[in-house]
């Protein structure tokens, strides 16, 4: 690992134990978009909210927004994190989310400086069926795509909001990582359940039980990235990704999408799993398989081209 980033994971086990966390500011670039928040009833999200949202056609940006803390999140965020994917999740107009953090870093996990100087027990639903998870949304079981644009840490709870999405777009610098080992931070908000699934019993543990970071190329070879971008680039790339990913026939795309899920965590047999996917399935041919083939029949996307 380049040296920058041992500099950089020292800077951040220190701002943990003393229970700060520095500032770290970056750049992206992306065409600029009218802010939405769910919270707002669909008005101008101001400055100063911990979470902020921008509507790009069907396509809906969610930023954690406390860069002070390198997007660590508190109680405050995780509601409205959560408020934003069941907005995203329920609104028609919307096909696909893209889930990243503000001033270069995607999330630190949760924020343990609160949690060092909270005086009340820590109230926490234990149903994982009803309300937020401690990081927010990670309890949720989305019906449509969720995209993550990963830059900077992407760390302990950090990490385990990333696995929440269907795609991990990642920064050539990004670090990701189970660094609440350190500091006796269980795993609870999927970090067990869903890394194994995506990279394997066997590298997940490495990662679970070490605590140790994982660079950009290494996930992109375990599957845990999907793309690897240069640096200020994951949102942008993202976003593009999501877009393309919107301009499919959306009833067809969800419910090979649920098919996926279901056989890889609900199925309890590969006949039970088959048999799904063919029910679903089917029900798709009449409303967009049929008119597909007859644009195909037409010319379009011969030779694999999409329009």
């Amino acid at each position: 690992m380049p040296l920058k980033h041992f500099r950089a994971l020292g800077q951040v086990f220190a701002a943990e134990r003393q229970g700060r966390i520095l500032s770290q500011c970056g750049s992206m670039t992306l065409k600029t978009v009218k802010p939405y928040s769910a919270s707002a009833g669909g008005e101008d999200a101001g400055a100063g909210q911990t979470v902020v949202s921008e509507r790009r056609g069907s396509v809906i940006m969610v930023a954690i927004n406390r860069p002070e803390v390198r997007n660590a999140v508190d109680q405050e965020t995780a509601g409205r994190l959560l408020e934003e994917l069941q907005a995203f999740d329920s609104d028609p107009d919307l096909n696909v989310a893209v889930l990243h953090g503000k001033g270069g870093n995607f999330c630190a996990g949760y924020d343990l400086k609160m949690l060092a100087n909270q005086k009340a027990p820590l109230k926490l639903e234990q149903d994982v069926t009803k309300g937020p998870g401690p990081m927010g949304p990670s309890r949720l079981q989305l019906s449509k795509p969720l995209i993550a644009a990963v830059s900077g840490f992407a760390v302990a709870g950090g990490l385990e909001l990333a696995l929440l999405a269907d795609l991990r777009v990642v920064e050539e610098s990004a670090i990701m990582g189970v660094f609440c080992r350190r500091f006796g931070v269980p795993l609870i908000d999927g970090g067990t359940v869903r890394l194994p699934r995506l990279i394997g019993l066997s590298r997940a543990l490495d990662l679970i039980v070490t605590g140790r970071p994982i660079g950009a190329q290494e996930a992109l070879s375990y599957g845990l990235a999907n793309r690897v971008v240069p640096d200020g680039q994951a949102l942008q790339t993202a976003v593009q990704l999501a877009e393309q990913i919107s301009s499919f026939p959306q009833q067809c795309l969800r419910t090979d999408r649920s098919s996926a899920v279901y056989s890889c965590y609900d199925a309890p047999s590969f006949t039970q799993a088959m048999q799904y996917e063919f029910d679903h399935g089917v029900q798709v041919i009449q409303s967009e398989a049929i008119p597909g083939a007859i644009q195909f029949s037409s010319g379009v996307g011969r030779g694999g081209k999409f329009p």
